[in-house]
């Protein structure tokens, strides 16, 4: 009797095990309610984009913007720029980022400073 006790311990321990993995490495998409999100990585890089396929290894981001700092010759005065991914040579169409990089997910409000500067590039292509 004692024996199958231990192997009935045994095997609740295993299946409470079990689900706690699986609870703990299934990933649901963030529902965030706006149309794009802010993701920021660990090395301290952020972009902005449209969240996709956020429940597998790789975070998919499409509609891709990141802030760059640019400064003025001739002031020495840094300004912050909206840049658009898709420009750069290989022409990215969107980014897969692995998840164990990813810092956080914040909503972009739609009537945001990021929001209105997105909506302007958007808006001028």
């Amino acid at each position: 009797m004692q024996k199958f006790a231990a192997c009935v311990t045994a095997l609740s321990a295993a299946l409470i095990a079990a689900a706690a993995c699986t609870i703990a490495f299934v990933h649901q998409a963030p529902e965030t309610g706006t149309p794009y999100q802010a993701v920021a990585l660990m090395n301290g890089q952020m972009f902005f984009g449209k969240l996709e396929d956020s429940s597998s290894a790789y975070v998919t981001l499409r509609d891709v913007f990141y802030i760059q700092g640019r400064q003025n010759p001739d002031t020495k005065a840094v300004t912050s720029v909206l840049i658009k991914r898709g420009g750069e040579a290989h022409a990215p169409d969107r980014m897969l980022i692995n998840r164990q990089q990813v810092l956080l997910i914040e909503p972009v409000k739609t009537d945001s400073h990021i929001a209105k500067l997105i909506a302007e590039q958007n808006a001028a292509q």
